[in-house]
């Protein structure tokens, strides 16, 4: 069972709870990609069990007949266990995706997971094409990530990133993660495949769509993110201007780290969220 104010930003334990959230989002205009919680799975056991989730997941969306694709983290189908094991586990999700005519998103984890993720992503990639990976505008090497993926034609979501690291990793300082961000938007909206320009920051948004007007790009040719439960009225704003929006929805019963990420790691996300209690 889940507490408030958590049940603000996460949909519910099971997956009939997050269909009924997701349902809800459709109607408002809003694409969705789910995220069954948890992480860091340590037993082959967890690891086939998360899989065989993720799979009835991708049926259970094509029977409902929802707009919503999803997202997953490669630790909990493995990858702390055994590459290959999570690289097995990975394309039998992207087989149920492409048998059920969805997509699937690769989430990035902290620092010690970027290398591992992506060199995983560009393995499966040429043979399966419906997915993507995610990459934060915070770490130092995302510059040079963004353009082999842009060379790949890879979709690519872009975030500042939820995760602490240190200095020599990642830049500490919001205006320079910031900089970045804005930087890496314009050469994934200029030269990439679809990107998702995933942020709650109205700056981030607004420079996103000065430059997609000077540059006349369709509002077809990219979407952005939110995360469920935030800026709400900001979403539903976006889509009737004519914009693409879809929105994270995470949902099961392992909610305490992706709750505490947001709240611990980085000041900024810790007063975000108490705003969003008492708005909508």
């Amino acid at each position: 069972m889940l507490i408030w104010p958590v049940t603000r930003f996460v949909a519910g334990t099971d997956r009939h709870q997050a269909f009924e959230a997701v349902r809800e989002l459709n109607a408002r205009g809003l694409s969705v990609s789910l995220d069954r919680l948890g992480e860091n799975v340590k037993e082959r056991k967890q690891a086939e069990h998360f899989r065989d989730v993720y799979v009835r997941l991708l049926h259970g969306i094509a029977d409902a007949g929802v707009d919503a694709n999803i997202s997953i983290k490669l630790t909990m189908i493995g990858l702390d266990i055994e590459r290959k094991l999570a690289r097995d586990h990975l394309v039998e999700i992207l087989e149920a995706a492409e048998e059920t005519g969805n997509w699937v998103r690769i989430d990035m984890e902290g620092t010690p997971y970027t290398q591992l993720t992506l060199e995983l992503f560009h393995r499966v990639f040429e043979a399966h094409r419906n997915t993507g990976v995610v990459i934060q505008s915070m770490l130092r090497r995302s510059a040079e990530d963004v353009e082999r993926l842009i060379a790949a034609g890879a979709r690519v979501r872009l975030v500042k990133g939820a995760y602490k690291e240190p200095a020599p990793l990642a830049f500490q300082e919001k205006r320079e993660v910031n900089d970045e961000f804005d930087r890496l938007a314009r050469r994934l909206l200029d030269d990439g495949e679809y990107p998702a320009i995933a942020t709650h920051d109205q700056e981030r948004i607004d420079a996103v769509l000065r430059h997609v007007t000077e540059r006349g790009i369709a509002p077809d040719r990219f979407e952005f993110q939110m995360l469920y439960g935030i800026r709400r009225q900001t979403q539903d704003s976006l889509v009737e201007r004519g914009y693409r929006m879809r929105v994270y929805v995470p949902y099961g019963g392992q909610w305490l780290p992706y709750f505490s990420r947001r709240l611990r790691e980085r000041k900024e996300n810790v007063l975000f969220v108490l705003g969003n209690l008492v708005r909508k």
